[in-house]
């Protein structure tokens, strides 16, 4: 890559996304978290305080932003905290040292998020909370840490299931149609794209030129394949 296409690829990209979903999606992350702050200061915590994990904004933040990711649907949103916080539960007993510890954690955390198809990026955030939070962790036991992050979960995905199907334009969980394959008379441009779009009704978590490219990929890929 030359210096100048290095440098060139900081800038930010095209923005598709209109201002309204900006704040809509800004106005439910807030909520959201609002919400789940307060709910975890009224359950039950068997004698100690549910807590509400730092990882859940992020997870909120992808819940509202992009709900129609793959990895903000509701396997890898519960299975990813929880498989993550084993494996960050394992690390802090294991390995005296929380940086070393910390690092095993979050690696196989997201090893085992990707084995079991339940990749969510704060999931491995919550691996290395526990691990920082061991002293906190370990003095309540293993059950405290499981009900907390049991918790924390279910509540978001019960928060992204309300919250984003008041939203216009969402669809969660996400649907995944199969549609019959494309007989192509032309080629497709951006415009087209563009065009396309307009006509779903739902937001889309990528720009027309990902998708053009995507297609563009695709295209060359089919031509190669039939050839």
């Amino acid at each position: 890559m030359e210096l100048k296409e290095f440098i060139a690829s900081f800038k930010p990209g095209f923005d598709a996304i209109p201002l309204a979903e900006k704040i809509r999606s800004s106005f439910a992350v807030a909520v959201g978290i609002l919400l789940m702050g307060w709910v975890l200061r009224f359950l039950p915590g068997a004698g100690y305080p549910l807590l509400l994990l730092a990882s859940m904004a992020a997870s909120a933040a992808l819940l509202f932003v992009a709900p129609h990711s793959p990895m903000t649907q509701p396997w890898p949103l519960v299975g990813g905290h929880l498989f993550s916080a084993l494996a960050g539960w394992g690390g802090s007993l294991l390995i005296p040292d929380p940086v070393i510890a910390g690092a095993v954690a979050v690696g196989l955390s997201v090893l085992i998020m990707y084995l079991l198809h339940c990749l969510h990026p704060s999931g491995a955030a919550t691996a290395l909370i526990i691990v920082l939070n061991a002293e906190q962790f370990h003095q309540h036991g293993w059950q405290w840490v499981a009900v907390t992050v049991t918790a924390n979960a279910l509540l978001s995905l019960l928060l992204a299931l309300l919250i984003n199907s008041l939203i216009p334009g969402r669809h969660y969980p996400a649907r995944h149609t199969v549609r019959a394959p494309i007989q192509r008379n032309g080629e497709i441009g951006a415009a087209d794209i563009e065009w396309a779009l307009k006509q779903m009704d739902s937001v889309i978590d990528v720009s027309e030129a990902d998708l053009l490219e995507i297609y563009q990929l695709a295209d060359e890929h089919a031509k190669a394949r039939h050839a």
